[in-house]
């Protein structure tokens, strides 16, 4: 009886953690947008939601002049990304290694500003229906230290006023650079009002301790980091709550999280893009550069569609 009991309570405890390893398993569902090292994800940007569909502009990091350097991923409920390319105005030149997008808060007309590594910054109207755009200014980061490497650029209405948060990755035992200022979109002058120094806990070797950040209108700053061991992997990525940003005084002040810890964790992947979704139905998507493997998105937590 004692023995019958023991293999009862075993067989219990076994179908409950396969039924845990089963849901956690569903619930990271990687939705595959196209494969291949021209196809990583390296910045995004939502461009429209509706109640099953959500579309999001994303960059790529090619540097090629027969390689693609923007997108649509259109997803439509349960399905796969449809993956819509766009070309780059042959009129313009041709930007080297984008790695980071971002909307402009308050505007209705499709502008979006993506960034290079460099920190030459793109400010450019898309229009959907056609799949082309139109480069309305490009200009620079102000005081670029030497040696930079961005991978992250934002803009955000904080108080009536309009700020711009970037970073240096870093990489090991160099710590990322979080820099900010208040952008004024008629003179494309960004004041810089800040920076900080930022390493994360995890991943903890070949990490990129900033891969992207998006900061939401509480004034909340998400970053994600990722490890990359070269173009076949492995990948590790993490998302964090790097700290708060508010105004006093018209002054940006800062305080960062000291004691940072993922939001979530992966395995397998390399996260260089992310975007925040509001509403009800909203989240936090991620986009993924996996090299050889191409890119990937994720919703954390529940699907949001």
């Amino acid at each position: 009886m004692k023995k019958l009991k023991h293999k009862l309570i075993l067989k219990i405890l076994i179908l409950g953690s396969l039924l845990l390893i089963s849901q956690q398993v569903l619930a990271q569902t990687w939705r595959p947008v196209r494969g291949g090292i021209t196809f990583g994800i390296s910045g995004m940007s939502l461009l429209n939601q509706q109640s099953s569909s959500l579309d999001f502009l994303i960059v790529h990091d090619n540097k090629q002049k027969n390689q693609g350097r923007l997108a649509i991923i259109s997803i439509k409920g349960k399905n796969q990304p449809e993956y819509l390319p766009i070309n780059w105005p042959s009129n313009t030149e041709l930007p080297i290694d984008l790695e980071a997008l971002t909307s402009i808060p308050g505007n209705t007309g499709s502008r979006f500003i993506a960034l290079s590594s460099a920190g030459k910054a793109y400010d450019f109207q898309l229009e959907p229906i056609k799949k082309t755009i139109s480069v309305i200014k490009v200009f620079e980061l102000p005081n670029i230290p030497s040696g930079s490497n961005f991978e992250a650029f934002t803009l955000q209405n904080i108080e009536g006023k309009l700020v711009a948060v970037w970073a240096h990755r870093g990489e090991d035992k160099q710590p990322a650079t979080i820099y900010w200022g208040l952008f004024d979109l008629a003179t494309y002058q960004i004041i810089p009002a800040g920076s900080t120094q930022l390493t994360v806990p995890f991943p903890s070797s070949n990490v990129r301790h900033i891969s992207d950040l998006k900061l939401d209108t509480a004034g909340i700053l998400y970053i994600t980091a990722a490890s990359d061991t070269g173009d076949d992997g492995p990948f590790q990525s993490a998302v964090y709550v790097a700290g708060y940003m508010g105004l006093r005084s018209n002054r940006i002040v800062w305080r960062q999280n000291s004691q940072l810890f993922p939001l979530q964790r992966f395995n397998y992947h390399k996260i260089e893009a992310i975007e925040l979704i509001p509403g009800a139905d909203g989240g936090v998507v991620v986009g993924t550069d996996d090299e050889n493997l191409g890119g990937y998105i994720y919703f954390l937590g529940d699907d949001v569609l």
